[in-house]
């Protein structure tokens, strides 16, 4: 740990002078003092956590389940697995395990594996040290060099991995094929004193997986049938989908038991946290005018998510991935912008009909099982779509309130929204339906700085959309309100609220 601290090229004392020592003399003269890549992994952390600071930016939801378990996987120094289902930021959380390199790490000028001139792990290393001694030539490669991912495939050899003989190099050389000089190495050879990753794990053939427990076990590498001794320095991490251990493939008994930590994923267990992410990862700002998303948009937008990852029509051996309500306010976004641009209005406010007119971002999302094969993927997008506006609706109304908007419809009454219309026209046709307004108002305070007729249309929609997924009203794909015809009619009072005349906006 003390020589850790002493390490000047490591990013919490990082004093050397830019650009560092050029030699291998210059850089024992400095004081530099090698470590391996998990024992500065590991002290990087511990200064990190001393300072409090944040480990994994951007990472929500996992703060007291999934990167206390990091931690201790790092400060154990162990390999290990990430293993979720698919959009749960698997992949983000290995890319920022560069955050707990040192900036900068000094190998031999030209290594191919990153040599450590102090212990060179390749014959080309070993030979310049020989031949030059404190002259060898150093360079410095950043901490984002440092990381090498591999997606694997059925088709990922073992060349690809280890490496293999090349022989152009031995006729250039005037080598024979059995000499180490001849090697072109592979990903993890190239991943030396870095941190190596492989996503989705199960999918890479089994003697590739018998390759990667053999170099972590013993460092023996055959290539062509030469044995090759390469006493590898790297931080291994995987991830993998639970499903894979039985539909694709499976990870091999005895590499599984040589990875230190299995590390469950999670998709947020919190509505909060869904829209915060939702928030950090969607293309919201759109340049031209300027874009409000009211509060209630994006809990029926992240509601979806949640309430298709519960729903029995969905496959959820599969997921629902976070992209899901990613690629839903973007979508809407761009209807809400599309009517803006129609209708020349200076700010894009997003409304309840824009995510019924975002049905290709859920449905392509949604990986259905029999049942909802033969219901069909839009149908079951529209039913989640009205779950979730009636969760919303029970967040901020109490349905007694709307007995008002019932009656209207129940006596009769029709209302018809147009997908372009603006939010002028729009708020007006909502002010034909007794108390449908004038309740939309009292929850529209829960939503500064949103434009007040924009967010009186969203409130409206959410009374409206409450109603139909309660089964009081009916609303049809067209997007007109109507009493549902399961529901008896009541005796016409005489009034505005009795009349059979469709209200179109």
């Amino acid at each position: 740990m003390r020589a850790a601290r002493r390490n000047p090229n490591s990013s919490e004392n990082n004093t050397m002078p830019q650009p560092g020592p050029t030699t291998f003399g210059e850089l024992k003269r400095s004081g530099y003092q090698p470590r391996s890549v998990k024992d500065e992994m590991r002290a990087n952390l511990i200064c990190k956590l001393e300072a409090g600071e944040t480990l994994f930016p951007g990472v929500l939801g996992y703060e007291d389940t999934v990167v206390p378990q990091l931690i201790n996987a790092i400060l154990a120094r162990h390999n290990f697995i990430l293993l979720g289902l698919r959009g749960q930021a698997k992949s983000r959380i290995l890319r920022e395990l560069v955050r707990f390199l040192d900036e900068r790490m000094p190998i031999i000028a030209g290594s191919e594996v990153n040599d450590d001139p102090f212990h060179p792990i390749s014959k080309p290393g070993r030979l310049m040290v020989e031949e030059m001694g404190d002259q060898t030539p150093i360079d410095w490669v950043s901490r984002d060099q440092r990381y090498v991912e591999k997606l694997a495939t059925p088709d990922v050899t073992i060349a690809d991995m280890i490496g293999d003989v090349d022989p152009i190099r031995a006729a250039r050389g005037g080598h024979v094929l059995s000499d180490e000089l001849t090697i072109h190495y592979g990903l993890l050879p190239r991943a030396n004193r870095g941190i190596f990753a492989v996503n989705e794990l199960p999918d890479l053939a089994g003697k590739i997986q018998v390759g990667l427990f053999n170099i972590m076990q013993e460092g023996d590498v055959q290539i062509k049938g030469y044995p090759i001794r390469l006493a590898l320095d790297v931080q291994l991490v995987f991830t993998a989908n639970p499903e894979d251990y039985t539909a694709r493939g499976k990870i091999i008994t005895p590499l599984k038991d040589r990875i230190g930590a299995e590390i469950m994923t999670h998709y947020p267990k919190e509505l909060e946290y869904g829209i915060q992410i939702t928030e950090q990862e969607a293309w919201m700002d759109r340049g031209g005018r300027p874009v409000q998303v009211p509060r209630m948009i994006k809990e029926i937008v992240e509601r979806i998510a949640f309430e298709a990852r519960e729903d029995q029509r969905v496959d959820r051996r599969s997921g629902v991935s976070q992209r899901l309500p990613i690629t839903v306010i973007e979508s809407v976004i761009s209807n809400a912008e599309r009517r803006a641009i129609v209708n020349k209005e200076p700010v894009i406010v997003p409304w309840v009909s824009d995510i019924y007119a975002s049905l290709p971002a859920i449905t392509g999302k949604l990986e259905l099982e029999y049942e909802g094969e033969l219901e069909g993927g839009e149908k079951i997008a529209r039913d989640l779509i009205a779950r979730s506006a009636g969760a919303t609706f029970d967040e901020y109304f109490v349905e007694e309130d709307a007995s008002p908007v019932i009656e209207y419809f129940e006596t009769g009454g029709v209302l018809q929204v147009a997908e372009l219309t603006g939010a002028e026209a729009c708020l007006k046709g909502f002010g034909s339906v007794p108390g449908l307004v004038e309740l939309a108002r009292t929850a529209t305070m829960a939503d500064p700085g949103i434009e007040e007729q924009a967010s009186l249309v969203v409130a409206s929609e959410v009374v409206l959309e409450g109603l139909v997924a309660k089964r009081r009203i009916a609303r049809s794909e067209a997007g007109s309100y109507s009493r549902r015809r399961d529901r008896p009619r009541p005796p016409s009072s005489g009034g505005l609220g009795g009349s059979s005349w469709p209200h179109e906006i």
